[in-house]
């Protein structure tokens, strides 16, 4: 007999097998020794008391065998010829999980990717924080596996409409990723095992005939009339074909690319601010409601912030438990700021970014010159001024946290995670007001409902500008995918689609779809869970 429950146990138990297995049979009403076998299918915290409970549903195997069942069926990716090709403009999770989907629907994709590898990345990255150099092809956003690949690999979204979340959490795990990303409400990869698990993604591709070409920019889309048929290199070098387009949010280059082509944009909201660090101890003590902190069986403890001030939302953005702040400039003269967190979890700070809601007719009026542009130019513009704050380096200012809300010069700076090292800055001071002003608002009101949190231990870091694209490709629709002028599907973030990792990658999928049955009249299949 095999039984699917709801459990709820304390975090003890729910870190052993053997007690999982008894709350089972009690469960049941059964001696604990029919219970042959369990496993979780789906894992939450519940930290909304001050005892903190977990959440399990559980296939339970009594008085038989437990089998070994896949919670997501492996996909079988079979060779593809080269009579039906499709470009691949950039290899993060959207650009990778298109050219797979593309292999599946029996198209060979051929993808460039203006980055190195992931792992020859590393390099670069580390220069960043150890030279202040900042390679425009190479560092934290571009290169193999996009801005998520050493920025952090968290899987959690709220993307549900357009696709199915359990089936790229299988990919994931198909090429290498734990099976505890199918279960945790939370899910997540970490930055130091994602790098594999991309590397196993290009070893499908190429196994299966596609190509991967690595240092490869795209400068240029050859447009026939009303239709891409390819594109041209920063080296002259073309490919001819219809064209996904997945650069990611960071790319400007290919947004002044589209602009001067006169492709399509819109200008497009966005939310910009600083990341702020604490210890990681303090917040879970906050989250935990308890001085002991997470003790032995909880894992670092996250939170989520979020309200209005004066007309606009301020929220907290991509929270890293147990993570390091990074500097994610990508080109010289930037002084930008991320999270990423490993796998474990296990640094002593906890890291997120806190972002204001900025439109476009909030910009100053000297931007409106720039028409679809303008917030791209103002995100580079803030940027640009962190950077001179800091002294035209990536050692980034910094403000212990009741300081910044109170406008007082910090004296000295807390230790951080942040590898390229702080100095005191006046942020309270040199942010644009619209920002700063909003911010130390919303401080107080967070620490209003979370006691300790407005706290001079934790520090605040400039800048945060990355959150999502500054422009949107418009599509024709959601199930065709492609742009007024034929052949070219933007994808992903940024294209304007997507938010993070996940919702990237089944945009990936769509626009692959979309193109196999527009240029090639192949229907997708019914797993792919198309709205």
């Amino acid at each position: 007999m095999i039984k699917e429950l709801q459990l709820r146990v304390s975090p003890p138990v729910a870190a052993s097998d053997d007690a999982i297995a008894q709350a089972v049979a009690a469960e049941l009403g059964i001696p604990a020794d029919r219970v042959t076998g369990v496993r979780i299918i789906k894992r939450s915290i519940d930290a909304r008391r001050c005892h903190v409970m977990v959440n399990l549903k559980v296939r339970a195997y009594v008085d038989e065998p437990m089998t070994r069942d896949y919670l997501v069926a492996p996909i079988d990716y079979r060779p593809v010829s080269g009579e039906r090709t499709a470009i691949v403009v950039g290899a993060g999770p959207g650009g990778l999980f298109a050219a797979l989907r593309l292999i599946e629907l029996g198209v060979k994709p051929i993808v460039l990717e203006r980055g190195k590898n992931v792992r020859d990345r590393r390099v670069d990255v580390a220069r960043i924080s150890r030279e202040g150099i900042v390679d425009p092809d190479s560092n934290y956003c571009f290169g193999e596996g996009g801005a998520g690949a050493y920025s952090d690999g968290k899987l959690y979204t709220r993307s549900k409409k357009r696709g199915s979340v359990e089936r790229i959490l299988g990919i994931f795990v198909q090429h290498g990723a734990s099976e505890d990303i199918l279960v945790d409400a939370h899910p997540h990869i970490g930055s130091d095992k994602l790098p594999h698990v991309i590397e196993q993604m290009r070893s499908t591709i190429l196994r299966c005939g596609g190509e991967v070409h690595f240092e490869s920019c795209v400068t240029q889309l050859i447009i026939d009339g009303d239709s891409v048929s390819g594109v041209r290199l920063r080296d002259g070098s073309t490919y001819h074909g219809p064209v996904i387009l997945a650069t990611g949010h960071s790319a400007r280059d290919v947004y002044q690319m589209l602009h001067e082509a006169q492709v399509p944009l819109e200008a497009k909201g966005l939310a910009m601010g600083v990341r702020l660090e604490h210890p990681q101890h303090l917040i879970d003590q906050i989250q935990y409601h308890t001085p002991r902190g997470r003790g032995d069986y909880l894992p670092a403890a996250e939170y989520s912030f979020v309200t209005q001030v004066d007309g606009r939302g301020v929220y907290s953005f991509c929270m890293c438990p147990g993570g390091v702040v990074v500097p994610a400039a990508s080109a010289p003269g930037q002084l930008v700021v991320n999270g990423m967190s490993p796998s474990r979890r296990n640094t002593h700070w906890a890291n997120s970014g806190m972002v204001v809601e900025l439109h476009p007719e909030d910009l100053p009026e000297q931007y409106q010159q720039y028409g679809t542009l303008a917030m791209m130019h103002y995100q580079e513009d803030v940027e640009r001024l962190c950077f001179e704050q800091a002294g035209n380096s990536q050692v980034a200012g910094a403000q212990r946290m009741v300081d910044f809300v109170e406008g007082k010069p910090s004296r000295f700076i807390p230790p951080s995670s942040y590898p390229a090292g702080l100095q005191p800055s006046r942020l309270d001071k040199w942010l644009p007001p619209f920002i700063g002003s909003r911010l130390r608002k919303a401080f107080k009101t967070f620490g209003r409902s979370a006691r300790g949190f407005l706290t001079n231990e934790a520090i605040v870091i400039g800048v945060e500008t990355r959150t999502s694209s500054p422009v949107r490709i418009p599509r024709l629709s959601d199930t065709m995918c492609h742009i007024t002028v034929s052949g070219l599907y933007p994808c992903g973030e940024g294209a304007g689609y997507a938010g993070g990792i996940v919702s990237a990658a089944i945009d990936g999928e769509r626009c692959a779809e979309a193109l196999a049955n527009a240029v090639f009249h192949i229907a997708s299949a019914a797993s792919a869970d198309q709205s």
